[in-house]
């Protein structure tokens, strides 16, 4: 039987949508193919035991698993629930009539737990914008995916979850998020304030007029002169992101995975490179 699920992978910070096709026939063995890298390759490790702790199994008759488009190289372990849906499906152990509609994207523990996964963000609005009706992913990834609107994100903390939602209709909790609200509510609470500087009068002054003039400035000093300090605050006095730069800004931290258990970033960020970097790392 051959059944299709719907992945992504994320190139850049823009995503694409990856079709994983799995056909089980007569015979045995499992062939993974599409240009899968190591990770991809050792999920059936992972899928076999979190089928096998939640009651499952992986049949014992020849799998053949396609990821397409094939020409595309793809990484990570983040494809490990998609997998592991797709060989329940095609196996006929859970129904999938609706299984289509979904981006599914998880990476499974041994005990059918699910890890957090990298650009959630840019995966949602390429679901988004493809029609499909929801996202199932980490319950740590969530609401990063719950910014985009006309999408349902459906957190997931176990394997089981999924496979009760599209075998017995066991609804999922939808993460809704309102956008805007969340912007404006965080825009006037940041981390580090420049309030919080006392003396330093002069260095203070070309701060506020490099900010007020969008120009670039280079603090010089001894350590623990308060260089770091006062860059860190910088950003305070910055004119506060638009919500397109703040949709920006997340979809990038998204993707290098520094977001967790958060929604739209509304501050600016500050990056702190250690002095022995090199120019092409910085």
């Amino acid at each position: 039987m051959l059944t299709k699920v719907y992945g992504s992978a994320v190139f850049g910070v823009e995503a694409t949508t990856i079709t994983v096709e799995v056909n089980i026939d007569k015979g045995i063995g499992y062939h993974l193919v599409g240009l899968p890298d190591n990770a991809i390759k050792e999920s059936n490790y992972r899928i076999a035991a979190a089928l096998q702790n939640n009651g499952y199994k992986i049949p014992g008759k020849k799998i053949t698993i396609n990821m397409a488009p094939a020409d595309l190289r793809k990484e990570g372990s983040a494809y490990d629930l998609t997998l592991a849906l797709g060989i329940l499906a095609a196996s006929g152990q859970i129904q999938s009539e609706d299984i289509d509609k979904y981006i599914i994207m998880g990476e499974l523990s041994l005990d059918g737990s699910l890890q957090p996964i990298k650009g959630a963000l840019p995966i949602a609005i390429k679901a988004q914008e493809e029609g499909f009706t929801g996202f199932i992913l980490p319950t740590q990834n969530a609401k990063e995916a719950a910014i985009v609107g006309d999408l349902k994100v459906y957190g997931v903390d176990n394997i089981e979850q999924v496979i009760e939602f599209f075998d017995k209709g066991t609804p999922l909790e939808q993460t809704i998020i309102d956008t805007r609200e969340e912007f404006y509510k965080s825009l006037d609470f940041p981390e580090f304030d420049f309030s919080d500087v006392k003396g330093q009068e002069s260095i203070k002054r070309c701060m506020e007029i490099a900010a007020a003039g969008g120009h670039n400035i280079i603090l010089i000093g001894p350590p623990g002169a308060g260089k770091t300090m006062l860059a860190k605050r910088l950003p305070s006095i910055l004119p506060p992101m638009t919500l397109h730069e703040a949709l920006e800004t997340t979809k990038i931290h998204s993707v290098v995975g520094k977001i967790k258990n958060m929604g739209l970033m509304s501050q600016r960020p500050f990056r702190s490179p250690h002095h022995t970097i090199s120019d092409v790392l910085l």
